[in-house]
């Protein structure tokens, strides 16, 4: 089981705001072999969801406000530890995540851009494909819609 905790840019710490920036560069950078631009300027409007494991972020997502990074409210940047993958901790986070989308924006209608093979995982938290699939920098997704 994992610590979740939800902080605003300015409420993380700097070695929270490493750990988070140095898994976000594990999955989407190193281990998918991409080279994008993380830091988009978008993480100061986000509300970010941490999963912490022995104090060190393990499982993480930022959320957004309708208007912010899409029409509706939306839940990005899903991430978690390689060696942490097989405790279930994907579900945590987004299910901690949704939840956290409702509380801050007391929305129900979430946005997600889904990286293609994690289809299965989002239609079981509720996701519905949304459109035709696209390539975001390199890697197929497709936007999923969540409604209650």
């Amino acid at each position: 089981m994992i610590k979740i905790e939800t902080k605003r840019f300015k409420e993380l710490s700097l070695d929270e705001l490493y750990s988070i920036l140095q898994l976000r560069s594990a999955v989407f950078v190193v281990e998918q072999d991409c080279v994008y631009q993380d830091l988009d300027g978008k993480d100061t409007t986000a509300i970010h969801i941490l999963g912490k494991k022995d104090g060190q972020v393990v499982a993480y997502t930022r959320i957004f406000a309708p208007g912010d990074y899409f029409k509706e409210a939306s839940i990005g940047r899903v991430a978690v530890k390689k060696a942490e993958r097989k405790f279930g901790y994907g579900r945590e986070i987004m299910l901690a995540s949704i939840k956290a989308v409702q509380d801050y924006y007391n929305e129900s209608k979430i946005h997600l851009s889904a990286q293609t093979y994690l289809t299965k995982f989002y239609t079981s938290l509720g996701f519905v494909h949304h459109g035709e699939g696209y390539l975001e920098d390199g890697i197929p997704h497709i936007a999923m819609i969540k409604t209650r």
